[in-house]
Protein backbone atom coordinates (compact mmCIF):
# COMPACT_ATOMS: atom_id res chain seq x y z
CA UNK A 1 0.00 0.00 0.00
CA UNK A 2 2.93 2.36 0.48
CA UNK A 3 4.86 3.98 3.27
CA UNK A 4 2.90 4.48 6.47
CA UNK A 5 3.59 7.75 8.24
CA UNK A 6 2.61 8.15 11.87
CA UNK A 7 1.48 11.25 13.71
CA UNK A 8 5.03 12.40 14.37
CA UNK A 9 5.59 12.73 10.62
CA UNK A 10 4.34 15.66 8.60
CA UNK A 11 5.25 14.67 5.07
CA UNK A 12 5.73 11.71 2.83
CA UNK A 13 8.53 10.52 0.60
CA UNK A 14 7.03 7.85 -1.68
CA UNK A 15 9.08 5.53 -3.81
CA UNK A 16 8.54 3.08 -6.64
CA UNK A 17 7.07 3.34 -10.11
CA UNK A 18 3.80 4.84 -8.92
CA UNK A 19 2.93 6.95 -5.94
CA UNK A 20 1.14 4.94 -3.30
CA UNK A 21 1.48 7.13 -0.23
CA UNK A 22 -0.24 6.27 3.00
CA UNK A 23 -0.37 8.35 6.14
CA UNK A 24 -1.59 7.41 9.59
CA UNK A 25 -2.71 10.10 11.97
CA UNK A 26 -4.91 10.30 15.03
CA UNK A 27 -5.90 13.94 14.95
CA UNK A 28 -9.55 14.42 15.81
CA UNK A 29 -11.10 16.80 13.36
CA UNK A 30 -11.26 19.93 15.46
CA UNK A 31 -14.16 22.27 14.83
CA UNK A 32 -15.08 25.87 15.44
CA UNK A 33 -18.76 26.72 15.14
CA UNK A 34 -19.70 28.56 11.99
CA UNK A 35 -21.29 31.97 12.42
CA UNK A 36 -23.52 31.95 9.36
CA UNK A 37 -26.76 33.86 9.83
CA UNK A 38 -28.80 31.89 7.34
CA UNK A 39 -29.11 28.43 5.84
CA UNK A 40 -26.52 29.06 3.14
CA UNK A 41 -23.09 27.56 3.44
CA UNK A 42 -20.11 29.89 3.44
CA UNK A 43 -16.96 28.96 1.57
CA UNK A 44 -13.57 30.58 1.30
CA UNK A 45 -10.09 29.57 0.33
CA UNK A 46 -6.77 30.94 1.47
CA UNK A 47 -3.09 30.54 0.78
CA UNK A 48 -0.83 30.28 3.83
CA UNK A 49 2.87 30.96 4.09
CA UNK A 50 5.41 28.33 4.94
CA UNK A 51 5.15 29.06 8.68
CA UNK A 52 1.75 27.32 8.78
CA UNK A 53 1.30 24.60 11.44
CA UNK A 54 1.24 22.12 8.55
CA UNK A 55 4.50 23.41 7.13
CA UNK A 56 7.39 21.09 6.42
CA UNK A 57 10.91 22.48 6.51
CA UNK A 58 12.56 22.15 3.13
CA UNK A 59 15.95 23.62 2.42
CA UNK A 60 15.65 23.67 -1.36
CA UNK A 61 12.04 24.36 -2.35
CA UNK A 62 9.22 26.24 -0.62
CA UNK A 63 6.22 24.41 0.77
CA UNK A 64 2.92 25.55 -0.71
CA UNK A 65 -0.08 25.45 1.64
CA UNK A 66 -3.70 26.00 0.69
CA UNK A 67 -6.90 25.72 2.69
CA UNK A 68 -10.64 25.98 2.24
CA UNK A 69 -13.39 26.31 4.85
CA UNK A 70 -17.12 25.84 4.71
CA UNK A 71 -19.74 26.37 7.42
CA UNK A 72 -23.44 25.74 7.78
CA UNK A 73 -26.27 27.06 9.92
CA UNK A 74 -29.66 25.79 8.80
CA UNK A 75 -33.09 25.07 10.30
CA UNK A 76 -33.62 21.58 11.67
CA UNK A 77 -37.09 20.24 12.47
CA UNK A 78 -37.20 17.77 15.34
CA UNK A 79 -40.76 16.51 16.00
CA UNK A 80 -41.77 15.46 19.50
CA UNK A 81 -40.15 12.18 20.43
CA UNK A 82 -37.55 12.21 17.62
CA UNK A 83 -34.20 14.01 17.96
CA UNK A 84 -31.19 14.46 15.73
CA UNK A 85 -29.10 13.12 18.61
CA UNK A 86 -30.92 9.80 18.39
CA UNK A 87 -30.39 9.71 14.63
CA UNK A 88 -26.63 10.27 15.03
CA UNK A 89 -26.36 7.15 17.21
CA UNK A 90 -26.69 5.01 14.07
CA UNK A 91 -23.21 5.73 12.70
CA UNK A 92 -23.52 3.25 9.84
CA UNK A 93 -26.66 5.00 8.63
CA UNK A 94 -25.07 8.42 8.97
CA UNK A 95 -22.05 7.29 6.96
CA UNK A 96 -24.22 5.83 4.18
CA UNK A 97 -26.20 9.06 4.01
CA UNK A 98 -23.02 11.11 3.52
CA UNK A 99 -21.23 8.53 1.30
CA UNK A 100 -24.00 6.57 -0.46
CA UNK A 101 -21.78 4.91 -3.11
CA UNK A 102 -21.27 1.46 -1.57
CA UNK A 103 -18.90 0.43 -4.37
CA UNK A 104 -16.43 3.09 -3.21
CA UNK A 105 -16.60 2.42 0.53
CA UNK A 106 -15.76 -0.42 2.88
CA UNK A 107 -16.49 -0.75 6.57
CA UNK A 108 -13.33 -1.60 8.49
CA UNK A 109 -14.73 -1.85 12.02
CA UNK A 110 -17.45 -0.47 14.26
CA UNK A 111 -16.62 3.18 13.61
CA UNK A 112 -14.15 3.29 10.71
CA UNK A 113 -14.67 3.20 6.93
CA UNK A 114 -12.37 3.27 3.91
CA UNK A 115 -13.45 5.59 1.11
CA UNK A 116 -12.18 5.64 -2.45
CA UNK A 117 -12.72 9.22 -3.51
CA UNK A 118 -13.43 10.21 -7.07
CA UNK A 119 -10.31 11.13 -9.11
CA UNK A 120 -9.11 14.70 -8.64
CA UNK A 121 -7.66 16.77 -11.48
CA UNK A 122 -4.72 18.96 -10.48
CA UNK A 123 -3.02 20.85 -13.28
CA UNK A 124 -2.53 18.09 -15.90
CA UNK A 125 -2.37 15.32 -13.27
CA UNK A 126 -5.04 12.97 -11.96
CA UNK A 127 -4.88 11.72 -8.37
CA UNK A 128 -7.10 9.05 -6.78
CA UNK A 129 -7.20 9.55 -2.99
CA UNK A 130 -8.18 6.81 -0.55
CA UNK A 131 -8.97 7.80 3.03
CA UNK A 132 -9.86 5.91 6.19
CA UNK A 133 -12.49 7.87 8.09
CA UNK A 134 -13.73 7.42 11.63
CA UNK A 135 -17.14 8.72 12.68
CA UNK A 136 -17.56 9.38 16.39
CA UNK A 137 -20.27 10.93 18.53
CA UNK A 138 -19.42 12.88 21.67
CA UNK A 139 -21.92 13.79 24.36
CA UNK A 140 -22.26 15.72 27.59
CA UNK A 141 -19.55 18.24 26.62
CA UNK A 142 -16.86 15.55 27.01
CA UNK A 143 -13.80 16.31 24.87
CA UNK A 144 -15.75 18.64 22.61
CA UNK A 145 -13.65 20.41 19.96
CA UNK A 146 -12.70 24.00 20.62
CA UNK A 147 -15.52 26.40 19.80
CA UNK A 148 -18.41 23.99 20.36
CA UNK A 149 -20.67 25.35 23.14
CA UNK A 150 -20.69 23.27 26.31
CA UNK A 151 -24.49 23.05 26.29
CA UNK A 152 -24.58 21.10 23.04
CA UNK A 153 -25.96 17.61 23.70
CA UNK A 154 -24.15 15.72 20.92
CA UNK A 155 -21.40 16.37 18.36
CA UNK A 156 -20.61 14.28 15.28
CA UNK A 157 -16.87 14.26 14.55
CA UNK A 158 -15.09 13.04 11.44
CA UNK A 159 -11.53 11.81 11.90
CA UNK A 160 -9.32 10.81 8.97
CA UNK A 161 -6.92 8.22 10.40
CA UNK A 162 -5.08 7.29 7.19
CA UNK A 163 -4.80 8.60 3.68
CA UNK A 164 -3.25 7.32 0.50
CA UNK A 165 -2.59 8.82 -2.94
CA UNK A 166 -2.65 6.66 -6.03
CA UNK A 167 -2.17 7.16 -9.73
CA UNK A 168 0.91 9.39 -10.05
CA UNK A 169 3.97 8.33 -12.00
CA UNK A 170 7.25 8.66 -10.13
CA UNK A 171 8.34 11.86 -11.88
CA UNK A 172 5.15 13.61 -10.77
CA UNK A 173 5.23 12.65 -7.09
CA UNK A 174 5.45 15.56 -4.65
CA UNK A 175 8.56 15.47 -2.48
CA UNK A 176 6.39 16.50 0.48
CA UNK A 177 2.64 16.18 0.92
CA UNK A 178 0.39 16.83 3.93
CA UNK A 179 -3.40 16.50 4.05
CA UNK A 180 -5.40 18.12 6.84
CA UNK A 181 -9.15 17.90 7.49
CA UNK A 182 -11.17 19.27 10.41
CA UNK A 183 -14.93 19.13 10.83
CA UNK A 184 -17.99 18.45 12.98
CA UNK A 185 -21.77 18.69 12.96
CA UNK A 186 -24.25 19.21 15.79
CA UNK A 187 -27.76 20.47 16.58
CA UNK A 188 -28.31 23.71 18.48
CA UNK A 189 -31.63 24.13 20.32
CA UNK A 190 -33.30 27.32 21.48
CA UNK A 191 -36.66 26.48 23.00
CA UNK A 192 -38.74 24.63 20.39
CA UNK A 193 -36.47 25.71 17.56
CA UNK A 194 -33.47 23.71 16.38
CA UNK A 195 -30.67 24.46 13.94
CA UNK A 196 -27.99 22.29 12.40
CA UNK A 197 -24.53 23.82 12.62
CA UNK A 198 -21.09 22.72 11.59
CA UNK A 199 -17.87 23.54 9.84
CA UNK A 200 -15.40 21.73 7.65
CA UNK A 201 -11.84 22.82 6.90
CA UNK A 202 -9.55 21.11 4.45
CA UNK A 203 -5.91 21.96 3.74
CA UNK A 204 -3.07 20.61 1.65
CA UNK A 205 0.66 21.33 1.81
CA UNK A 206 3.14 20.09 -0.75
CA UNK A 207 6.41 20.63 -2.57
CA UNK A 208 6.06 20.26 -6.31
CA UNK A 209 8.35 17.81 -8.09
CA UNK A 210 10.97 19.38 -10.38
CA UNK A 211 9.07 18.42 -13.54
CA UNK A 212 6.17 20.73 -12.63
CA UNK A 213 7.97 23.25 -10.42
CA UNK A 214 8.04 25.71 -13.31
CA UNK A 215 4.29 26.32 -12.90
CA UNK A 216 3.78 30.01 -11.95
CA UNK A 217 2.67 30.58 -8.35
CA UNK A 218 -0.53 32.38 -9.34
CA UNK A 219 -1.56 29.49 -11.58
CA UNK A 220 -0.73 26.99 -8.84
CA UNK A 221 -2.76 28.96 -6.29
CA UNK A 222 -5.80 29.24 -8.53
CA UNK A 223 -5.80 25.52 -9.32
CA UNK A 224 -5.21 24.39 -5.73
CA UNK A 225 -7.91 26.65 -4.32
CA UNK A 226 -10.33 25.54 -7.03
CA UNK A 227 -9.72 21.87 -6.19
CA UNK A 228 -10.21 22.44 -2.46
CA UNK A 229 -13.35 24.49 -2.98
CA UNK A 230 -14.86 21.74 -5.11
CA UNK A 231 -14.10 19.16 -2.43
CA UNK A 232 -15.67 21.14 0.42
CA UNK A 233 -18.63 22.13 -1.74
CA UNK A 234 -19.19 18.45 -2.44
CA UNK A 235 -19.20 17.75 1.29
CA UNK A 236 -21.61 20.64 1.79
CA UNK A 237 -24.02 19.06 -0.65
CA UNK A 238 -23.77 15.68 1.07
CA UNK A 239 -24.67 17.17 4.45
CA UNK A 240 -27.07 19.84 3.27
CA UNK A 241 -29.06 17.45 1.10
CA UNK A 242 -28.29 13.77 1.68
CA UNK A 243 -27.92 13.77 5.47
CA UNK A 244 -30.89 16.03 6.14
CA UNK A 245 -33.01 14.07 3.66
CA UNK A 246 -32.13 10.83 5.40
CA UNK A 247 -33.01 12.34 8.77
CA UNK A 248 -36.43 13.17 7.31
CA UNK A 249 -36.80 9.52 6.29
CA UNK A 250 -35.76 8.51 9.79
CA UNK A 251 -38.54 10.66 11.24
CA UNK A 252 -41.09 8.99 8.96
CA UNK A 253 -39.91 5.53 10.04
CA UNK A 254 -40.27 6.51 13.70
CA UNK A 255 -43.80 7.76 13.13
CA UNK A 256 -44.78 4.46 11.48
CA UNK A 257 -43.33 2.54 14.41
CA UNK A 258 -45.27 4.60 16.94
Amino acid sequence: MGEILRASSVGCHPSGGYVNVRKERKEVLQVVVGTANNSKWQCNASTNSSNSPLSVKNDTKPLSTFSSKIATDMPLYEPPGVTFDEYLNDRARVFQAIFPDKKRSERLNEEEWRIQMLPIQFLFLTVSPIVDMTIRCKTNSKDYPAGVPSGITKVLELDITRWELQGLDTVFQPTEFVLGVRGALYPVRRGIRSRLKGQLEMSISFVLPPVVSVVPQDVLSNVAESVLNRLVENMKQKVNESLVADFNEYKKEKRLQA
